[in-house]
């Protein structure tokens, strides 16, 4: 059987270091220099390799391109792939200059681990340096498309770390290296909650890494899986090493789609005026919602709202809010609100509405 070329570039490498230092390099080095190799040349681990199944920690990062559906609905497809390749060979190069292994490509996601095959003391520390400069090669991967009339890009990252079960799973005709359980899918949750230029990391990633990093205040959110809310928090700043998350989202949460029934009535001179008149909510945030409207309202006009949670089981009756902007939508009208004023209860119920929707996309 003719030898793989990665192979013989590896032995050719021990040789090298051999002659060099008077030793050959250790085995678990041995084998990151043979993955360093097959990363070059696009491969993944060697199929040959006989890793054992193994619980061990890892630290799982997750990527995904914020509207490329949209962008791939609008775009012609060769360009679309181009797009697409261009941004992941980008992501690549950031992902391997901190020697992470990208599990996968899925779509416009991708999937990195720290502690996988090869564990290091510093993998926490590393997939996080990793996020932050994936966000800022996005900066810098979209300043370069402007210049080219390309579509922007944005990109969420979530971060957990866990025990999870690695090895080669598969059959004879095709396996592959990979890890599965719980932590895995809380990885995914965690990034599906991110919004543009985002980094979210679990409370089990800030914990192995307080030290070197700056971040939000803790948020609980709730995600499919879970009885319990998940505390997540936003990662700001590794200030030691000089790096800060250039964000590239204004929005202050996630805005879930819906089609939701409501009843508003004008604010005039501080009085709510008894007409009741007919909208859907179309999408709703933590903060703001959008209305399509079966008659007209005017930029700043202040309105009452009232609707059902379906998947709560709560009545919205004391959100006050301001109308931002009136656009048309084919025969209608929408309307972007901005939240003035939220009872707790109703505020409390909204998040859960917004976090169970997002949880389960």
């Amino acid at each position: 059987m003719k030898d793989d070329p990665g192979r013989q570039a590896v032995r050719r490498l021990q040789t090298l270091v051999q002659r060099e230092t008077g030793a050959p390099l250790r085995h678990g080095a041995e084998r990151e220099m043979a993955e360093i190799v097959r990363h070059a040349r696009g491969l993944g681990p060697d199929p040959d390799e006989q890793l054992p199944f193994e619980r061990r920690e890892v630290t799982i990062l997750l990527a995904d391109l914020r509207g490329f559906t949209a962008i791939s609905a609008s775009e012609p497809a060769g360009r679309v792939i181009e797009l697409l390749n261009r941004c992941l060979g980008c992501m690549s190069e950031v992902v391997f200059r901190h020697h992470g292994m990208i599990d996968k490509f899925m779509g416009d996601s991708i999937m990195v681990l720290f502690g996988a095959p090869i564990e290091r003391e510093d993998d926490v520390a590393r997939a996080l340096t990793c996020a932050i400069e994936m966000q800022i090669a996005m900066q810098e991967f979209n300043a370069q498309g402007r210049e080219h009339d390309l579509p922007t890009l944005y990109m969420g990252i979530g971060i957990n770390t866990g025990d999870v079960m690695a090895g080669r799973f598969g059959t004879a005709a095709y396996s592959e290296y990979t890890v599965i359980g719980d932590e895995v899918n809380l990885a995914s949750r965690i990034e599906a909650f991110s919004l543009r230029g985002q980094v979210l990391i679990s409370e089990a990633t800030y914990r192995r890494c307080d030290a070197l990093v700056e971040v939000s205040e803790p948020m609980e959110v709730y995600v499919k899986g879970k009885p319990q809310p998940v505390r997540l928090r936003e990662l700001l700043s590794m200030p030691a090493r000089g790096l800060m998350v250039p964000r590239q989202e204004t929005r202050r949460s996630h805005r879930a789609d819906v089609r939701l029934p409501c009843t508003l009535q004008r604010i005039q001179n501080k009085i709510v005026v008894p007409r009741m008149l007919r909208a859907n909510v179309r999408d709703i945030g933590y903060h703001g919602a959008l209305l399509e409207l079966t008659e007209p309202l005017e930029p700043h006009a202040e309105v009452k709202l009232e609707f059902d949670l379906p998947l709560v089981d709560f009545r919205v009756d004391d959100i006050y809010a301001k109308v931002v902007n009136v656009k048309a939508e084919g025969r209608g009208l929408l309307a972007g609100l901005e939240f003035t004023s939220v009872g707790p209860a109703s505020n409390a119920k909204i998040q859960l509405f917004v976090q169970f929707l997002v949880g389960t996309q």
